[in-house]
């Protein structure tokens, strides 16, 4: 994991917007439309992905409304598969609390009906490539190394901590065509383990000092630090059990710790932004 965070963080996109946002202000404008069409759009075409592409073999759908046509992701895992817990309703979780704390880097996810059964349902990013893709094919690596992408890399180990993924890898990163960095794949996260309650993924004890959350939005910072679990109950609403949700509010506590340890290290002025 120390090695996939090191890549992430060294190599992660430039920040164009404004703040820290990886979608667009228009495209964030959008998830309201893009969400009731995930839900209502028609499937038009359908195909099962390979294991290779993803051990839940999630399904990538043609959907249609109208005249507008787009690919989501569906899959509905639950429970244990390949000896780690999977959950579609933690990918929907997942989308809201990006949106939650203004994370802004999941894309639209819903849940949607197919073959009869309830799953999660997420936008496909057009013109996007796997983080993964990109370096097997050689793709220059400078392109990557600006502070932006960097920050972004900081901001995704905040929020995989969060929410106790141990799933991040380069194989779950999408990269736009102008270089922003989307997160996708969240099947295994909000975690309840005793390691997820009491630990972190990502932390001083497995991640050296400089790739850990070096910089930080302020504004972020104090987003997290004033979390309350009505907030996280309220956006989550049955997606997550009441121990799932507990556990969110324990590793935000530990988290709020990990970053004043990191501040308390290297200043404030020099973590925070």
């Amino acid at each position: 994991m120390k090695k996939v965070y090191w890549l992430l963080v060294v190599f992660l996109v430039p920040l164009v917007r404004p703040g820290w946002a990886q979608f667009t202000a228009a495209e964030l404008a959008e998830r309201p439309r893009w969400e009731s069409f995930l839900r209502e759009a028609e499937v038009v075409d359908q195909e099962q992905l390979g294991r290779e592409q993803g051990v839940t073999r999630p399904w990538n759908l043609t959907l249609r409304q109208g005249d507008v046509v787009r690919h989501a992701l569906w899959k509905n895992p639950s429970g244990i598969k390949g000896g780690f817990l999977e959950g579609w309703k933690y990918e929907i979780a997942a989308y809201r609390m990006d949106k939650l704390l203004g994370i802004d880097m999941v894309p639209p996810t819903v849940e949607k009906e197919f073959l009869g059964s309830a799953g999660s349902g997420q936008l496909w990013i057009d013109d996007t490539s796997l983080y993964r893709d990109m370096l097997a094919e050689g793709k220059s690596r400078e392109r990557f190394r600006t502070e932006g992408w960097t920050k972004a890399g900081y901001i995704a180990q905040l929020f995989d901590d969060l929410i106790g993924n141990e799933d991040r890898h380069l194989g779950n990163v999408l990269v736009t065509g102008d270089f922003r960095a989307l997160l996708i794949d969240h099947s295994r996260t909000f975690r309840t383990l005793k390691s997820f309650v009491e630990g972190l993924p990502f932390s001083d004890k497995n991640t050296p000092p400089a790739n850990l959350m070096r910089k930080l939005p302020r504004s972020l910072v104090d987003r997290v630090s004033a979390l309350s679990e009505g907030e996280v109950r309220e956006a989550v609403g049955d997606l997550l059990s009441d121990e799932e949700i507990q556990a969110v509010m324990a590793r935000k506590k530990l988290l709020v710790v990990e970053i004043q340890k990191i501040i308390a290290r290297f200043g404030d002025s020099d973590v925070l932004y």
